[in-house]
């Protein structure tokens, strides 16, 4: 069966973005002081767990190495092979694999943590719950997963981007309660919510949940 049109667009985006996005992130990161708080706290949470972490949407692989440095761990998984190969060669020794969240290829309950970096935002909104499914599914009892979102309410169609090269894909703002309640439908329970940059045009959202314990 053929990939949806917009799994196609954004691999295909992604792909021609790789390299310019790559070093753009790399300069944004290490200016985020209170991003990298956020993800020390998911890494402490995950840590508490134990198993390895997967970092979903890993992109060219900066936040799965910073995790690692946390002491997690973690490997990436990305829908686009040209951001892999990039984590790869940035990243020797750290797994990454071709993949889309829509179908993820890890066994049950193998995992501790699952980061969503920004990585659902091209995601369409029916398909959001059938993500968040495989997010359960893979994650241990009491396994954690955070969540990172552009917060607003609305869709655009993203046609340039990093460097200035074409893209086609689009981009969801969503309010922090519509996310957290997707999470619950999906049998989370939300245990920490951080909007960043709330006077901005458009803030951060982050979710912290967590499978139940099965105690």
């Amino acid at each position: 069966m053929s990939a949806p049109d917009w799994l196609t667009d954004t691999k295909v985006s992604y792909d021609t973005v790789a390299d310019s996005y790559s070093d753009i992130t790399r300069e944004a990161f290490a200016k985020t002081p209170l991003l990298r708080g956020v993800l020390a706290l998911f890494a402490e949470a995950a840590r508490e767990v134990g198993g390895p972490v997967a970092d979903i949407g890993c992109g060219p692989g900066l936040i799965t190495a910073h995790l690692r440095g946390l002491g997690l761990d973690a490997f990436g998984v990305d829908l686009s092979p040209r951001m892999v190969e990039i984590a790869r060669r940035d990243h020797p020794g750290v797994r990454f694999d071709v993949g889309s969240m829509t179908d993820l290829d890890l066994e049950d309950g193998s995992v501790g943590g699952v980061l969503a970096f920004y990585s659902v935002i091209h995601v369409p909104d029916a398909e959001v719950p059938r993500v968040f499914a495989h997010f359960h599914r893979v994650l241990r009892p009491g396994g954690v997963v955070m969540l990172g979102f552009h917060v607003g309410d609305r869709v655009r169609l993203k046609t340039e981007g990093y460097g200035g090269h074409p893209m086609s894909l689009h981009v969801h703002r969503r309010p922090v309660e519509r996310v957290a309640g997707w999470l619950r439908d999906a049998g989370f329970s939300v245990e920490a919510q951080v909007l960043l940059g709330p006077d901005e045009d458009v803030p951060g959202g982050m979710l912290i949940a967590r499978t139940p314990t099965g105690t």
